[in-house]
């Protein structure tokens, strides 16, 4: 399932399912076909984002990929970052993000 999170402050923002439900997941929400963030809980949104991107940076220096290993997977930074300026952009205009709508 590809995720389809819409916003009228923003371009759609499309992710595959595993990203998407992860992220979903570290800012509290339910995955699922449909789903909304108010502007009232972007900011909660964002921070969350921001803790979890910093956690897994520290996971993955600690890693086998820092011991040597040459190949680096696509990390949490990566993924959450066109969420997250979607989600600030959403606050600064005071709109909604929804998916599956």
């Amino acid at each position: 399932m590809m995720y389809r999170f819409r916003s009228r402050a923003d371009s759609d923002l499309y992710m595959n399912q595993g990203p998407a439900e992860r992220i979903l997941g570290i800012i509290g929400k339910q995955p699922g076909r449909q789903g909304i963030i108010e502007p009232a809980d972007m900011q909660r949104a964002i921070a969350a984002l921001q803790a979890a991107v910093e956690e897994d940076e520290r996971a993955r220096a600690a890693g086998p990929a820092a011991e040597g290993g040459s190949a680096q997977a696509i990390g949490l930074r990566q993924r959450a970052w066109p969420f997250v300026q979607l989600l600030k952009r959403s606050l600064a205009a005071d709109t909604p993000v929804v998916w599956g709508v």
